[in-house]
């Protein structure tokens, strides 16, 4: 079969097909992707050796971040530089006086905080105890009553009401009852006034309602006749 050109090329081409068949395979044909742009994800691609440049100056910045932290790691810091017992480093004397001053003023304000806390606290424990003593007085009148006709002299509900006077005292809470004494206003309601044989001040003959305080709080003023001098 005649052919043209290069003798040798066509020697040379000839010998490549005979080593394909020979190897019984067909070559595939191979397709480079010269795209700058990556289809998928959008990015812009670099050459091969824009990656090794990238990764080159990355490692550069991790040596030097990791050089800046030994230098840093390596610092000590002077002693005299330092913070000691809350007062700034290169403070004055003066500074010093006042910020212990300072402190001073502030644990006063403190302790008179809680004193005043705990004032309010027992001021607010005693109105609660008064409260409820209020509350009670009208059974202690019935009481009373009770006890006056005799109702109460025997029995269960006499043990009961002794039982509830006694729980009361412990509240710090008194009677005032008491005949002979002289008049006081601040404990005594005067109801009325007779005049009495061998008396030279009012003096309480007789306690019509009886008067209750707590501690030095009078709750109740005792409604009492009152004897005067004639």
């Amino acid at each position: 079969m005649p052919h043209h050109g290069n003798e040798e090329e066509h020697n040379s081409s000839g010998r490549q097909e005979n080593r394909e068949q020979q190897a019984g395979g067909h070559q595939e044909p191979v397709i480079r992707d010269n795209r700058k742009v990556d289809p998928v994800t959008g990015q812009a691609r670099h050459p091969e050796g824009g990656h090794h440049t990238e990764a080159a100056e990355t490692d550069s910045d991790g040596d030097a971040l990791a050089q800046a932290e030994e230098i840093l790691n390596g610092i000590e810091v002077p002693a005299e530089e330092s913070v000691a017992q809350g007062v700034p480093a290169g403070s004055s004397t003066a500074e010093a006086a006042e910020l212990k001053n300072d402190l001073l003023r502030l644990q006063a304000e403190y302790v008179n905080y809680r004193k005043r806390v705990e004032r309010d606290r027992a001021v607010a424990g005693e109105m609660a105890v008064i409260g409820v003593l209020n509350s009670l007085l009208p059974v202690l009148d019935d009481v009373d009553a009770a006890r006056q006709h005799g109702d109460l002299a025997d029995g269960p509900f006499a043990a009961i009401a002794t039982k509830l006077e006694t729980a009361l005292k412990t509240y710090g809470l008194v009677r005032i009852d008491q005949t002979g004494v002289e008049f006081d206003p601040t404990i005594h309601e005067a109801l009325i006034q007779q005049e009495g044989a061998d008396i030279e001040v009012d003096t309480v003959s007789q306690v019509l309602r009886s008067g209750y305080r707590s501690g030095d709080r009078v709750l109740r003023a005792a409604q009492v006749i009152v004897a005067v001098p004639a």
